[in-house]
């Protein structure tokens, strides 16, 4: 009996059983041909989370637009569904043809999230896979990471082959081929390892060693072999405008999350806060180009039949000619009743007055963004963001007919006070004050004023200005978070927040060395799955597998010396140490850095450094 049988025979055994069988519209299904190079494409959460990440499918669809290769998807099966493969020896396999994953070429994993770990090693062993690299000959699939958090890829470093350390597309094809075609040649695995290893962007861990003294602290990652090159440089897009994008995109059969058409109408941003990991390592920004953005979605609409299009990046507001281009949007579409979404607004009237646009057709709440309760705490943190603003902005709002507020902060940022924390309750009490008297003198009906407050905790991430900051303790946290509770009890707000274990862990991994593998794995055998979904969360898990492996969470999660060496310091995202050593000062100092689309160059270095340039649109050309 085939793999495709046997799961028809368990399917109707699980919850949401339609995770599993494929056959979505615009899927691709290559006939399974022995000369064809096939890559497994992998994201470690259910398939709703991974559906909606567009890195995925940018992949996807770029590799199988090439003859040669066979591109399949597979995602982590949600309890129920793994336990009834191991029950019954079935091993984690692609959508598409229900091949086991053991058969392709190359497993690749889209890594966006830290407490995805567990999920990774599960998803080996399901593929009947050993866990480490090393342990896997040329026989096994070429196991190759990717995303957003393979800047610091040293904590899972040990349970893989390779990275693709910045924008996939620039080089992705090429390294699926250059590995078929060493293979071909019979060669060893350290041999393939060796030849990848000269591919720019790419990074073999096991070329490399890691230096500790014997204190035990991180002295740097060396490489083993001559010609090996000592850091790795991140590979970028030079012109957005021009690069591949998918529009024949796969339309799920269930709800999934961000169910919609998305647009990625720019990359990369010079806003420059502090805390923002995406920031620093999209730079520079580039923007696509007006007619590009509408042709693009006309053919996805025409493709998938979404009746939404999200205009994406991490600063949507700050595109070039964005007032244009959403009213052009909203009014080409209105009458087929498709509305147009912007996830990121700027705290001022001017994305109020855009949103009041594109929301004609459907108004939903509005999320404004002042990240710290005082105006001191948001200079620290670079975020450009006055009181009035956010005052003005939400005035705006409530005119405009919007009566839910989302408000998004986070607390144990650097140089942060109590007094900072009660700036959180001052601010979303005036901004309800705000709302209620708005309602009171419109003549129009209006649903009742709610403000969501949401509060993370501030976890300093690898090539931040704050990457060399400490976290606060679990007690500093709940006292924070205690007080939050205390005084947001007002009607008409509500108050959301995050596990202080889950945040702390997070930490320990965003700025962790090659020694956390055995800690990953020690979870992942006492059973630790999906750590970053609340219902299967175990901090006993994570901190019995501390004690086993000996090691502390707090060396990880303290202050490190601005001179000392960083288990990232191999990898260049284009962004210079120094440039990061001034902005932690500058920080310090509570003052702002200003925009380098708006005061020139800031001294980042991203442009010498990688040989790139901003690309801006202006009316009817790209400006550099």
């Amino acid at each position: 009996m085939n793999l495709a049988d046997r799961l028809e025979k368990i399917l109707y055994k699980v919850k949401n059983p339609v995770r599993y069988i494929g056959n979505e519209w615009n899927m691709v299904k290559k006939d399974w041909a022995e000369d064809k190079i096939k890559v497994a494409l992998a994201f470690p959460d259910l398939y709703e989370i991974g559906m909606s990440h567009l890195g995925l499918k940018l992949l996807y669809h770029l590799l199988n637009e090439e003859e040669d290769i066979i591109c399949e998807r597979t995602y982590a099966p949600w309890v129920d569904m793994e336990n009834l493969m191991r029950e019954e020896g079935i091993p984690l396999f692609s959508l598409e043809n229900k091949k086991a994953i053991s058969d392709f070429d190359i497993f690749g994993f889209t890594l966006q999230y830290e407490m995805s770990y567990t999920n990774i090693t599960n998803m080996l062993d399901l593929a009947g896979l050993p866990l480490y690299s090393k342990d896997r000959d040329e026989s096994y699939p070429l196991v190759v990471g990717g995303g957003s958090i393979v800047y610091n890829p040293e904590p899972i470093a040990a349970f893989f082959d390779l990275f693709f350390i910045g924008e996939a597309e620039e080089g992705i094809v090429s390294l699926v081929k250059k590995y078929r075609e060493l293979k071909d040649k019979k060669l060893n695995k350290e041999e393939i390892l060796l030849e990848l290893s000269q591919i720019p962007g790419v990074y073999v861990p096991s070329l490399y060693d890691v230096v500790y003294d014997n204190k035990g602290r991180f002295k740097g990652i060396k490489p083993k072999y001559k010609g090996v090159k000592e850091e790795i440089r991140r590979q970028v897009v030079s012109n957005l405008d021009q690069a591949y994008y998918p529009t024949k995109i796969i339309m799920p059969y269930m709800d999934v999350v961000h169910d919609r058409a998305v647009i990625e109408i720019a990359r990369g941003c010079t806003r420059g806060c502090r805390f923002c990991a995406a920031g620093i390592s999209y730079r520079p920004v580039r923007e696509r180009s007006k007619e590009t953005i509408i042709r693009l979605a006309d053919e996805i609409l025409q493709n998938t039949g979404y009746d939404e299009i999200s205009l994406t990046s991490l600063s949507t507001m700050d595109y070039s000619d964005v007032a244009d281009l959403v009213k052009t949007m909203a009014r080409r579409y209105e009458d087929d009743k498709i509305s147009i979404s912007l996830p990121s607004l700027r705290v001022d009237r001017f994305s109020v007055n855009l949103a009041r646009e594109v929301q004609r057709v459907r108004k939903t709440g509005l999320t404004f963004a002042p990240e710290a309760g005082t105006q001191r705490l948001r200079d620290v943190i670079n975020k450009g963001v006055q009181e009035v603003d956010l005052f003005d902005a939400v005035q705006a709002a409530f005119e405009e007919g919007w009566s839910t507020i989302k408000l998004y902060f986070m607390i144990g940022l650097p140089t942060e006070t109590m007094d900072d924390i009660a700036g959180i309750v001052d601010l979303a009490k005036r901004v309800l004050r705000i709302g209620e008297e708005v309602r009171r003198n419109t003549t129009r009906p209006m649903k009742k004023i709610q403000v969501n407050v949401s509060v993370s905790t501030f976890v300093p991430k690898a090539f931040t200005p704050f990457q060399w900051v400490g976290m606060d303790s679990r007690e500093e946290i709940e006292k924070k978070q205690k007080f939050l509770k205390e005084n947001l009890t007002e009607r008409g707000l509500s108050f959301s927040w995050n596990n202080p274990d889950l945040s702390l862990l997070e930490g320990v991994f965003s700025r962790g060395d090659r020694r956390l593998a055995r800690v990953i794995e020690s979870a992942w055998r006492k059973g630790a799955r999906f750590d970053g979904w609340g219902e299967f969360f175990d901090i006993d898990i994570w901190e019995a597998a501390f004690i086993e492996n000996q090691l502390e969470q707090s060396d990880y999660i303290q202050a490190r010396d601005l001179e000392e060496d960083l288990p990232w310091d191999h990898i260049n995202v284009g962004v210079s140490k120094k440039f990061l050593q001034k902005e932690y000062k500058t920080a310090l100092a509570g003052k702002l850095t200003e925009d380098c689309r708006q005061v020139g160059c800031t001294g980042c270095a991203i442009c010498f450094d990688l040989d790139v340039k901003m690309e801006l649109y202006r009316g009817d050309a790209n400006v550099n």
